[in-house]
């Protein structure tokens, strides 16, 4: 069935997290969690529709908004079906026109930008196949590989895949019995009381997860002191849940983690607040706290800064992880040729994508470097299940040691939002028709769209409750 895409819309979303506290950290004090978000339409007897979104923390939607518009025009008129047929060539068209692509080159506005559309064909690619999108095996001709046939050529990708291919079936059905790993930020914000972070702390601990982030980099004595407050709860085998002995800590699972006595294990994100000699020195005083790691310790583009934090760390147990704002697969090759991570953090709302995600967790596995997706933020856990769960069927084999990061809030504004289990692991998204998992309900796009939605209407006049 021939169809061609006629147009799209964008939307600016905007949620008032600002107001609550949630989302606040070192560096990013007044996050307004917001989806820059578009929908691809075709005509036809069937039409396709794809919905795509990246995130900012407010005002940035101003411009991403309008790059996405600029991006997305270039597909008025092309067949769906052509693009689907290789979604990395797909890919470089996006990212090809000249005068737009000067302004990054595949960084910045226009990459995040080009990850909204690119997940917006990605979504209407599954809903054409109706399968959830972590289904779709088209992998090695959606993957991008300019810049990284260094470190990672076609014909090494298609031998990994190949490798893995025996057991995805099986790895599957674990998955899908079991549900894949999780990590919660949602107790461990710098806006929280030590009152909060206890209590929800507790909560989690009671849901079944046992890796917990917290939140670092603004005072010393403050975060020592939360870090005592979580790690005596999540150390404390009366807070688990009933009938549950906690995890193994030598399992191999949790080797290298620094997981307490019920197996639980704790990280902490700076969020780049940092110069290196900072981070390595504030760090050090973090030890008794026990964290796996350190996120984003100085700027996400000082690939030889995160290699000097790693090394002056390793000593004392704590690794290195980053990712979040690293801003194209080319940082991340560079990340894993240098040794500066432990763990790598992709996002799929950073990365311009599903292909060029593939690209960087195809690295991290020819590295042994774990992946711990960024999810902490509006609709990005509804993303990143589907890319964990490639990952580990199709590509790692591995997901004990690849966890991947909960956020507790903005669930509700989706179709087909994600959902954890009792034991704190992510429940598999098997709708058929839910595509990439990120369309928003039509009523939470008419109350929060910037600046006209009911709510922000609202607050202009002060009726807010």
């Amino acid at each position: 069935m021939s169809r061609k895409i006629t147009h799209f819309e964008t939307h600016d979303i905007r949620f008032p997290t600002s107001l609550t506290g949630d989302g606040s950290d070192a560096m990013n004090t007044d996050c307004d969690y917001s989806s820059a978000y578009v929908t691809i339409f075709t005509d036809g007897d069937e039409p396709l529709v794809g919905h795509g979104m990246t995130f900012t923390i407010g005002r940035g939607n101003d411009i991403v908004c309008q790059a996405i518009a600029a991006l997305a025009n270039r597909l008025i008129g092309l067949e769906p079906e052509d693009l689907f047929k290789n979604m990395g060539k797909t890919y470089d068209y996006i990212s090809a026109d000249s005068q737009l692509r000067w302004i990054g080159p595949e960084k910045g506005v226009i990459h995040i930008a080009a990850g909204a559309v690119n997940n917006a064909l990605w979504d209407m690619f599954a809903r054409a196949r109706s399968k959830p999108l972590w289904k779709l095996r088209e992998l090695v001709d959606a993957t991008v590989f300019r810049y990284i046939t260094d470190v990672l050529a076609r014909e090494d990708a298609l031998a990994m895949l190949k490798a893995k291919e025996a057991g995805k079936q099986e790895r599957e059905t674990i998955v899908r019995e079991v549900g894949y790993p999780a990590y919660i930020t949602s107790a461990g914000w710098l806006g929280y009381s030590d009152e909060k972070v206890a209590r929800l702390t507790k909560e989690a601990v009671a849901a079944g997860f046992n890796h917990f982030k917290m939140k670092v980099g603004a005072d010393l004595a403050s975060d020592l002191r939360r870090g005592r407050i979580v790690r005596s709860i999540i150390d404390d085998p009366q807070y688990l849940p009933q009938g549950s002995k906690g995890r193994d800590s030598s399992s191999p699972e949790l080797q290298g983690k620094n997981a307490g006595p019920t197996g639980a294990v704790l990280m902490v994100d700076a969020n780049q607040v940092w110069d290196v000699p900072q981070a390595i020195q504030y760090v050090k005083s973090l030890e008794e706290v026990k964290p796996w790691f350190i996120e984003e310790p100085t700027a996400p583009d000082d690939i030889l800064g995160h290699a000097a934090i790693r090394r002056a760390l390793k000593p004392y147990g704590i690794g290195v992880a980053t990712g979040e704002h690293a801003h194209n697969r080319m940082v991340f090759k560079q990340l894993l040729q240098a040794d500066a991570i432990d763990v790598c953090q992709i996002d799929s709302c950073r990365l311009a994508g599903v292909s060029e995600v593939l690209s960087v967790l195809l690295m991290a596995a020819k590295f042994g470097v774990p992946v711990c997706p960024h999810a902490g933020g509006v609709g990005l856990c509804e993303y990143v299940i589907h890319l964990s769960l490639i990952d580990y069927i199709a590509i790692s084999g591995t997901m004990e040691r690849n966890v991947l990061e909960f956020a507790d809030h903005l669930h509700e504004h989706f179709v087909y939002p994600c959902s954890i289990n009792s034991k704190g692991r992510y429940n598999i998204p098997l709708n058929p028709a839910a595509g990439y998992s990120i369309e928003m309900h039509k009523r939470s796009i008419a109350e929060f769209e910037w600046p006209q939605g009911s709510y922000w209407a609202k607050a202009r006049t002060g009726s807010v409750n």
